[in-house]
């Protein structure tokens, strides 16, 4: 895989670097953000690993604007920044994981691995109907009823989730594990607070809600407002 490292640390960088050409992999490093935003919007890379703190443009305005740019590939945040909120902050900033330093480059190499495993979007996936809503999963882009519906990079995976178990029920620890990477509780009102942005948007401006509570359980996203 070809590989981008943005991080200012010389000694991390290739320390990085030395690993990951040992396990065969293509790799470019970026030391601070400015250079990282050029090299990423003018290369194709399979994988990103993105130090928060970096000159110039910090690594969450690198990634929010990759992905308003439309690009979806996958991103490992690697940072010394190890709380709860700086971990959903990187992970709604459009982050796919995220590692603590210091780290073990074995669980680095994993994180990759699992990253790449993720299947990439055919020409068929790069859009999810459920009912009255629609996901442009290229564009990041939202619609209700033809309607375009402003969400923030968090809001628009949670939704994705949704609309991927359309019908189902969605447990708390679900949404944790798929959305924001947490193999844990956290133990705070993230996925509550979330849902309730989420609702604010999705359904407040319409005639009937497609998002429901299901009371100890978890959610569910009946897309045809189905009300039983």
């Amino acid at each position: 895989m070809k590989i981008l490292v943005i991080e200012d640390n010389r000694e991390t960088a290739d320390f990085l670097r030395d690993g990951l050409e040992r396990n065969g992999h293509v790799v470019e490093i970026a030391e601070n953000g400015r250079d990282g935003v050029f090299l990423a919007t003018g290369e194709s890379f399979d994988i990103l690993i993105v130090d928060r703190m970096v000159p110039h443009i910090d690594g969450l305005a690198i990634v929010k604007l990759l992905r308003e740019s439309g690009s979806r590939t996958p991103v490992l945040f690697l940072t010394a920044m190890s709380g709860v909120e700086d971990r959903v902050d990187g992970l709604d900033a459009g982050g796919d994981d995220y590692l603590v330093k210091p780290f073990a480059f074995s669980e680095v190499l994993a994180r990759i691995n699992a990253l790449s495993r993720r299947p990439p979007l055919s020409q068929d996936e790069t859009r999810i109907q459920a009912g009255e809503l629609e996901l442009d999963l290229i564009r990041h882009a939202a619609r209700r009823q033809g309607k375009d519906l402003d969400l923030l990079p968090l809001e628009f995976r949670i939704l994705e989730c949704f609309m991927r178990n359309k019908g189902k029920v969605v447990t708390r620890t679900m949404l944790l594990e798929r959305v924001w990477n947490f193999h844990f509780d956290p133990k705070t009102k993230v996925v509550e607070a979330n849902i309730s942005r989420l609702r604010a948007k999705l359904d407040r401006p319409f005639e009937y809600p497609l998002l429901k509570t299901m009371r100890r359980i978890g959610y569910i996203l009946e897309p045809d407002g189905n009300t039983s």
